[in-house]
C-alpha cells in the first residue's frame, strides 16, 4: 500500500461523518420506499468498500454480494431503478470531491480515483443487471400465472356451456320445430320468417359455445360440397340481417368447385365472418360493401371474405384468432378462434389482412381435404 493510500484513508475516516451527512442530504428515497434504511445503510457499506479498495484490490464476490442485495431490495420496494442509479453516482461523486480535495498531489490520487470510479462502475452494473432479471423472472412468472389461469376459465367454461346447452338447447329446438309447424300450417302469419331467423341465430350461438367447450372439437362426418350452392345458402340466410345493416355483398365462385368437408362447421364458419363484417361496417358511412369469391388452384380451394370497414391495426391481427380476444363491446371472443379451429381441422388455415380500403379473411382447404373425424 503506498503512502497516498494511507494518507487517503486515514482523511476519509476522519471526515467519514460529514461525507455521509453531505451524501444522506443529496440522495432521492422515495416516501413509500419500505427500505429507506436499508438505502443510508448500504452507502455506508460502500463507503467502507471504496475505503477497502484503495487499500487493496477487491474480490469480485465482495461486490457482488452488496449489489445483489441492493438489487433485491430495490425490486421489493417496487420503486423505479433510476432511484438506485442517481443515488449511486451522488455518491460517486461526492468521493471524488472529497479525495480530491485531500491535499495529496493529483499525480498519486489519479490511479486511485480510476480505481474508485471502477469500483462504482461495476456495482451499479451488477445490480442493474440482478434488477433486470428478478423483474424478467417476475414478469414470466406472471405471464405463466396468466396462461394458467386463462386455461381455467376456458375449463370452467366448458363445464358451464356444457350445462347451458344441455339445459337450454332441447327446449330451443321444440320451439324451433313449432315455428316451422306453424310456418307450414299458416303460410301468411307475420313475423314467422323474422322468428325462425333469430332463433337459427341463437342456435348458432349456441354451437359456438359447445365448440370451444370441448377439449378437442366434436367428431364430424364429410361429405361433397358443392362451395357456390353452400355459400348462397348461407347469404340467403344472412340476408335480413344484410338488409338491416344497409350491407351489400358481392359474389363471385366458380359454379364446379367443391371441398370434401363438414357441411354444419363450414357453414359455421362463413357464418361467422359474414356476421363480423356486416358488424365492422356499421362503423362506416356511405357504401357498405362485402365481397366473397373463390378460386382452385393448386389442389387448394381458396376462399376470400372481404369488407370495406376499418382497418385492423398490424399488432392485433394475430391476436384476433385467440380465444376472449375482442374489440366488440359485448362480443365473446370466440367465434374467430372457433373459424381458425374448424378451418384447421379440415386441414386449411386462415389468415386475415388489412389496409385503409379493404380487409379480408382467406381460406384454405385442400380438395382432398384430411379432415379430422
Amino acid at each position: 500500500m503506498t503512502s497516498a493510500s494511507v494518507m487517503l484513508i486515514e482523511f476519509l475516516e476522519n471526515h467519514s461523518d460529514e461525507f455521509l451527512h453531505n451524501w444522506r442530504k443529496s440522495v432521492v428515497i422515495s416516501d413509500n420506499d419500505l427500505y429507506k434504511e436499508e438505502v443510508l445503510n448500504n452507502g455506508v457499506k460502500m463507503f467502507q468498500l471504496v475505503k477497502r479498495a484503495i487499500e487493496t484490490p477487491l474480490s469480485e464476490e465482495e461486490i457482488t454480494y452488496l449489489a445483489y442485495k441492493t438489487a433485491l431490495e430495490r425490486v421489493n420496494a417496487n420503486v423505479n431503478i433510476s432511484e438506485f442509479v442517481y443515488n449511486v453516482n451522488v455518491g460517486k461523486s461526492i468521493i471524488i470531491k472529497w479525495v480530491s480535495n485531500s491535499g495529496i498531489e493529483l499525480r498519486e490520487l489519479q490511479p486511485i480515483i480510476e480505481e474508485i470510479n471502477a469500483l462504482f462502475d461495476r456495482f451499479s452494473y451488477l445490480a442493474v443487471r440482478k434488477y433486470t432479471e428478478i423483474k424478467e423472472q417476475q414478469l414470466q412468472e406472471k405471464e405463466l400465472y396468466i396462461d394458467q389461469t386463462h386455461k381455467e376459465r376456458l375449463t370452467i367454461l366448458g363445464q358451464m356451456s356444457s350445462s347451458f346447452v344441455h339445459e337450454f338447447r332441447n327446449p330451443l329446438t321444440s320451439i324451433i320445430g313449432f315455428t316451422k309447424l306453424l310456418q307450414n300450417g299458416y303460410p301468411d302469419l307475420p313475423y314467422l320468417d323474422i322468428m325462425q331467423h333469430e332463433l337459427e341465430q341463437l342456435n348458432y350461438r349456441i354451437s359456438q359455445f359447445l365448440h370451444v367447450s370441448r377439449k378437442d372439437l366434436i367428431e364430424s362426418t364429410r361429405e361433397e360440397i358443392i362451395l357456390t350452392e353452400h355459400l348462397e345458402e348461407t347469404i340467403e340466410f344472412l340476408y335480413p340481417s344484410l338488409l338491416d345493416g344497409d350491407v351489400s355483398i358481392d359474389f363471385q365462385c366458380d359454379a364446379d368447385i367443391k371441398v370434401l368437408g363438414n357441411r354444419d362447421e363450414l357453414r359455421q364458419v362463413f357464418l361467422n365472418l359474414i356476421m363480423n363484417s356486416i358488424d365492422a361496417l356499421q362503423e362506416v358511412e356511405g357504401q357498405r360493401q362485402i365481397t366473397v369469391s373463390c378460386e382452385e388452384e393448386a389442389g387448394k380451394t381458396n376462399l376470400q371474405i372481404s369488407n370495406n370497414g376499418p382497418r385492423i391495426k398490424e399488432e392485433t391481427i394475430e391476436a384476433i384468432f385467440e380465444p376472449f380476444y375482442t374489440t366488440k363491446d359485448l362480443g365473446t371472443g370466440i367465434g374467430l378462434y372457433i373459424c381458425k379451429k374448424l378451418i384447421e381441422k379440415h386441414g386449411g388455415e386462415i389468415r386475415c389482412q388489412s389496409n385503409d380500403e379493404w380487409t379480408t379473411f382467406t381460406i384454405g382447404i385442400p380438395v382432398e381435404s384430411n379432415i379430422v373425424i
